[in-house]
């Protein structure tokens, strides 16, 4: 008897690569894990009921003008005029509850609105690990793990979450892969599974974010499975999975 087709879990490194891989994936998992999408995940575990991703300030001051709650980042900080950037810490909280928000970062939401015009999107971070890898085992599909990067370049820590991701989807026995890019994850993740506070200790943005005295968002972001919220995109906004 012929064993069951295997589906396909692949990583780009970077959105700017996007368009090599797209056409061969279902669904794709959004990773930032410093900090867009960790952020994310923690405004749906607080309760937000939507969050508008957009790609440029000049789209979140719209927004803000038609008395949204907004948030905009620009490298490592929080835009001038808006009342949060991508931490974490900003989305815990009563205030968000039920409320929809808009988010614009320097990677995070440009990598969801690309992947978003032809593709399924769920949001993946350290934070929601296990979630996301139990929805592709419970639910397989050929699926491309999208790093976010650093202005369009690679990153670590986007790639070993994706690592972990491909690892745990691989060992299900109902995935594959044979990109070289994936391959390089799963090693990554290899090393850094022990201890990814200290080996992502010299990586670029980890420093930008450290000269920027926001340890305290690292040690959260590198902390796996603090929930199980998945938040996907479905008509122009983010929406927990579960809701």
């Amino acid at each position: 008897m012929a064993e069951p087709r295997k589906f396909r879990v692949e990583v780009c490194f970077s959105p700017e690569e996007f368009d090599l891989y797209k056409q061969e994936y279902k669904a794709v998992v959004a990773i930032d894990v410093l900090r867009a999408t960790t952020a994310i995940c923690t405004a749906f575990q607080h309760g937000a009921e939507k969050l508008i991703p957009v790609s440029t300030i000049e789209e979140a001051r719209e927004y803000q003008g038609k008395g949204f709650l907004v948030g905009a980042e620009r490298n490592g900080q929080i835009v001038e005029g808006f009342d949060f950037g991508n931490s974490p810490y900003s989305y815990m909280g009563d205030f968000v509850k039920g409320k929809t928000l808009v988010l614009s970062t320097t990677n995070g939401t440009k990598a969801i609105n690309r992947a978003a015009k032809s593709h399924d999107v769920y949001i993946g971070a350290l934070v929601n690990l296990d979630a996301i890898i139990k929805q592709f085992i419970d639910h397989p599909t050929d699926v491309l793990l999208l790093a976010s990067g650093w202005q369009g370049k690679f990153n670590l820590e986007d790639s070993i979450c994706a690592g972990a991701i491909t690892e745990a989807l691989i060992n299900s026995r109902k995935y594959m892969s044979d990109e070289d890019s994936t391959i390089a994850s799963l090693f990554l993740f290899q090393k850094a599974r022990d201890n990814y506070f200290g080996f992502l200790k010299a990586s670029s943005h980890r420093r930008r974010l450290r000269n920027l005295n926001l340890n305290e968002d690292i040690k959260y972001c590198l902390t796996p499975n603090q929930t199980d919220v998945i938040p996907v995109y479905r008509e122009g906004a983010l929406v927990n999975l579960a809701s």
